[in-house]
């Protein structure tokens, strides 16, 4: 059967999202033809999400109803709900990955957390055949994806004290100001990043605070610090704008795939190569059963939120996410301090007040379209 060419007359709509493979399998009604470059015909309904293309007819003959857009492809409220629970379960990283280093050490506790979670994803959410990955997204999205991970590991193992892992910490949730920053960006709205900087400001001050203040963090010292072992800083900042860009660009080059079963196993392969190039062994004690049941938790905590992630930038609003992950330092901080038996102080529910006044003033910018 010859597939119907461009010069038919089905009306040029995009199936379901940009991002996403036209269907053209046998037997599918062709109803529309996607604007994406592979120029495919689409059919009734898109294979993957199961959505109605946009410009189709339902079963009664008459058009289906135009789904909302955003950045270029069609959002779903369940997809950006699963994406805000990825922020929860990151608020338990810290603690179960502190606790995990504390009987492991910093390596190997790290390698053992992701080949775990990589398993776990591999079998709860197998990936997609390597051939239906397109070329770019695998290369750049893959190597964005690890990079972040290796180096964030890298970052921590290299802080010469505790005062300069919180340091570096906070280096590294300059992620979610630069996703906002970055997702306005590319929103060909008018003066978008202009009209979300008040918001990020206030929000990355709230960060700082709330992290910081809850560390009794010293800034004359966090200086001398940078100055005499700056290599950790420096991963940390480019990790984050790493996984900034990974989270805004990569999702238009996945065409609907998700990755992250796939890359999570690469980085485990990273940091166990790190672990080994780094001469440090087995602990000179073995682990109790509690410490390899905090790697269990780790590990779904942190796979489990990286596959809602996934789905969630893939599937859902970006912006809105974006703005969400604000929260992610405050509930970790506050996650680890109920782990950790730590108390929470006064400027780390003052830096949480204003994490939610930077998220608000954001939210109504983005709102107001």
């Amino acid at each position: 059967m010859q597939m119907p060419g461009r010069d038919l007359p089905y009306p040029a709509f995009c199936c379901f999202n940009h991002r996403t493979p036209p269907c053209s399998r046998a037997g599918r009604v062709p109803f529309c033809r996607c604007t994406h470059p592979m120029g495919r015909v689409t059919s009734k309904r898109c294979e993957r999400g199961g959505h109605m293309a946009n410009g189709a007819q339902n079963a009664s003959g008459t058009p289906a109803p135009a789904a909302s857009h955003s950045g270029g492809h069609v959002v779903s409220a369940r997809a950006t709900t699963i994406g805000l629970m990825a922020i929860l379960l990151w608020s338990f990283m810290a603690g179960t990955v502190r606790i995990v280093s504390e009987n492991f050490g910093a390596t190997l506790g790290s390698a053992l957390i992701y080949t775990v979670g990589g398993i776990l994803l591999l079998m709860f959410r197998r990936p997609a055949p390597i051939r239906e990955f397109p070329k770019k997204y695998l290369i750049i999205g893959g190597l964005l994806f690890v990079f972040y991970e290796s180096s964030i590991s890298l970052s921590l193992g290299l802080a010469s004290t505790d005062a300069s892992s919180v340091e570096v910490s906070l280096v590294n949730y300059l992620w979610p100001t630069m996703m906002v920053l970055l997702s306005a960006s590319v929103s060909h709205r008018k003066h978008a990043v202009v009209k979300v900087l008040p918001g990020a400001i206030v929000a990355t001050a709230g960060v700082v605070l709330a992290v910081g203040g809850n560390s009794g963090l010293d800034w004359h010292a966090a200086v001398q610090h940078i100055a005499a072992n700056p290599l950790p800083y420096a991963l940390a900042f480019v990790g984050a704008l790493a996984w900034s860009v990974y989270a805004v660009f990569t999702p238009a080059m996945s065409h609907g795939v998700d990755g992250t079963s796939l890359f999570f196993p690469c980085v485990a392969v990273a940091l166990w190569i790190i672990h080994f190039a780094s001469g440090q062994g087995w602990p000179a004690e073995p682990p109790s059963l509690v410490a390899w049941l905090f790697v269990l938790i780790a590990a779904a905590a942190i796979g489990g939120g990286y596959a809602c992630w996934g789905y969630g930038i893939l599937h859902g609003s970006m912006e809105r996410l974006a703005i969400a992950s604000y929260a992610t330092p405050v509930l970790s901080t506050g996650a680890s301090a109920v782990l950790l038996g730590l108390a929470l102080s006064l400027p780390f529910w003052c830096g949480a007040l204003l994490v939610a006044v930077g998220s608000v003033l954001n939210y109504l910018v983005s709102a107001r379209k």
